[in-house]
């Protein structure tokens, strides 16, 4: 198949990083001869992080807080990433981007320039009660960020920025918008997914 671009949004704890590993084995497994380059943003953001540049303190403690970054980190991070190691032979997964629409206008130009279609977008729909659920589980299992406040400036955040790209999404004709209940085993919105976008 041609490579294809995957991209996964929905609140924090929704289980976009779960759903997009599954997605990245799948297609790995499926089709060997097209490679996965997978954008896990949080987790690209928390390697800079350790780093020992300005920029990376102010980076740290943002994100601690629960704060959304500045649109220009997000699109340096993933567009260093996409520039350094993307060939044109692989299918692309992002998780965590974009998250604020200044950054989704941007991500929009990539997948034309590099020839990957209409994307798919894939939204994973849970609840703020159940956002707090596993976000409170989580932080039992030590992610620093979930602390009560990160968690409310995280629901605010979502509120603000995240949920206008979903509903840009929703009627943008220039991707594959699908929105899915994420509130059910993984497995089973693993089989909903491949299913979907027409891997199954």
């Amino acid at each position: 198949m041609s490579p294809q671009a995957f991209v996964f949004v929905g609140r924090a704890g929704a289980g976009k990083g779960t759903q997009a590993k599954l997605l990245k084995l799948f297609i790995e497994n499926k089709d060997p001869g097209h490679p996965v380059i997978y954008v896990e943003t949080g987790a690209e953001f928390r390697k800079f992080n350790e780093g020992p540049s300005y920029t990376a303190s102010l980076s740290k403690s943002t994100i601690d807080r629960g704060i959304y970054m500045p649109e220009f980190m997000p699109i340096y991070i993933w567009g260093k990433l996409l520039v350094e190691k993307y060939s044109g032979k692989e299918n692309l997964i992002l998780d965590g981007t974009p998250r604020k629409p200044m950054e989704a206008n941007v991500l929009e130009s990539l997948f034309p320039f590099y020839n990957l279609g209409k994307p798919w977008v894939i939204y994973l729909d849970i609840d703020h009660d159940e956002s707090i659920q596993r976000l409170t589980l989580r932080a039992v299992q030590g992610r620093k960020d979930d602390t009560p406040e990160g968690m409310e400036n995280r629901r605010k955040e979502y509120e603000k920025n995240v949920a206008p790209i979903v509903a840009w999404y929703r009627t943008n004709p220039n991707v594959n918008f699908l929105d899915i209940d994420g509130e059910r085993p993984i497995e089973e919105i693993h089989t909903d997914i491949v299913k979907r976008v027409g891997l199954a």
